[in-house]
């Protein structure tokens, strides 16, 4: 489905569009734009499978069931996740990294998100989403590095088409955009995945973002994972919409809510999406409800907050235990296939302790090389500044050091 929007007669564009979504949905435009009744919910929190009639779907909004393949893929990358923000909460405390915002409990949206990519697709994360990062392919090494208070992001955005995890909430969106709107302009067939937290909703930048991608008509999932908080602030308090899906239809796309912590409407979702969006259907905006088991980072307390009972609520739809009983229950996962994603987990954990446990030689003019191109008068006084102070404190240690000698 192709849409072209005419600026020239908005009239026109608004009755093609609706013309196509009849021709390939048998709906309204609005039936089409507005989220399912239900949230897209295929496995149980006990893994078992939910019937067709209670999975949410319903005319315009179905989902087949991804292949076995793809589902012990994805869990193999779950499994690799939740040992990964285990391990880096054990490096924050031993020091060996700044901060670390985990993602323990979200991380079936974060691999779901990364998966249903084609290589030459973009990835714009959030500072929460390195376990997606890492599953698009980047060094797990690399992806920590900026939690380590290091001037660079760690990797190289274009190497990966990932761009660098955006602490500035929300910032990420227009990025993405822009990068779509490109793409689109070169005809590349190219889609982009936006990501982002129920906080970001909030800002103006989605808002942009949001607009200018359905105006523009571009190639854009705008993927938000509610987890409830917007660091402590509850999402009642941010918006009072029937579901932040539901914003979707104010600005011309189509939206839709999904089971965060089940991987399997996910990836159903997520792949439906994709095809939707390089098929030339425009931007879409995907809702997932989830849950941050753990502090918004390690310097957050949560419990000032959210009382424990609705932690535990929620650690009963833990994703990873989820897919595990229906994998098994499926047969598809058995103790060799345990032991070996296992073993593939420990050995990222490894390469994190030892990649982050090393020290990483300082230079301390490299915070003026790279700020410009080409430097400007302010930032080529200070570095000269800063390496004349150098100079004369190694000047300094040599002499001392010399004295220290004659007087042995």
């Amino acid at each position: 489905m192709t849409i072209h929007a005419d600026h020239s007669a908005p009239e026109t564009a608004v009755e093609d569009q609706a013309a196509d979504v009849r021709t390939k949905f048998g709906i309204s435009v609005e039936d089409y734009m507005l989220p399912a009744r239900h949230q897209i919910q295929m496995v149980n929190p006990d893994g078992t499978l939910r019937s067709h009639d209670e999975q949410g779907t319903e005319p315009g909004h179905e989902y087949p069931t991804p292949g076995d393949s793809e589902l012990m893929a994805a869990y193999e990358q779950l499994v690799v996740g939740r040992r990964v923000n285990d391990q880096n909460s054990a490096l924050v405390r031993q020091g060996r990294m700044a901060v670390y915002p985990s993602s323990h409990g979200q991380e079936a949206c974060q691999v779901a998100a990364a998966m249903c990519l084609s290589e030459g697709d973009w990835l714009f994360p959030t500072y929460r989403d390195a376990v997606a990062v890492m599953t698009r392919g980047v060094d797990p090494v690399e992806v920590m590095t900026i939690f380590r208070g290091d001037w660079h992001g760690g990797y190289d955005p274009k190497e990966h088409n990932v761009g660098i995890q955006c602490t500035p909430l929300t910032t990420q969106l227009l990025h993405a955009v822009g990068v779509a709107h490109a793409a689109k302009l070169r005809g590349e067939n190219t889609v982009v995945m936006a990501m982002c937290g129920d906080g970001a909703t909030s800002e103006g930048d989605f808002h942009e973002a949001l607009n200018f991608a359905a105006v523009f008509h571009l190639p854009v999932i705008f993927f938000v994972q509610n987890n409830k908080y917007a660091i402590s602030v509850p999402l009642s308090h941010q918006s009072v919409a029937p579901s932040l899906a539901h914003k979707a239809v104010g600005y011309g796309m189509a939206g839709e809510r999904v089971d965060g912590n089940d991987l399997v409407a996910l990836l159903a979702v997520m792949d439906r999406a994709v095809k939707l969006a390089r098929e030339g259907s425009g931007p879409l905006l995907i809702e997932a409800h989830t849950y941050r088991m753990q502090a918004h980072t390690n310097a957050d307390d949560a419990t000032r907050y959210r009382p424990d009972s609705e932690v535990a609520e929620w650690q009963a739809k833990d994703p990873l235990a989820r897919m595990k009983s229906y994998l098994t229950d499926k047969g598809l996962l058995d103790s060799a296939a345990n032991e070996r994603i296992a073993a593939h987990a420990e050995a990222v954990a490894t390469q994190l302790r030892e990649g982050l446990g090393e020290d990483v030689p300082v230079q301390p003019l490299d915070l003026f090389k790279y700020v410009f191109a080409k430097q400007t008068p302010q930032l080529k006084e200070q570095s000269e500044l800063l390496a004349s102070e150098l100079a004369r404190a190694e000047s300094a240690g040599a002499t001392h050091n010399t004295g220290t000698e004659s007087a042995k």
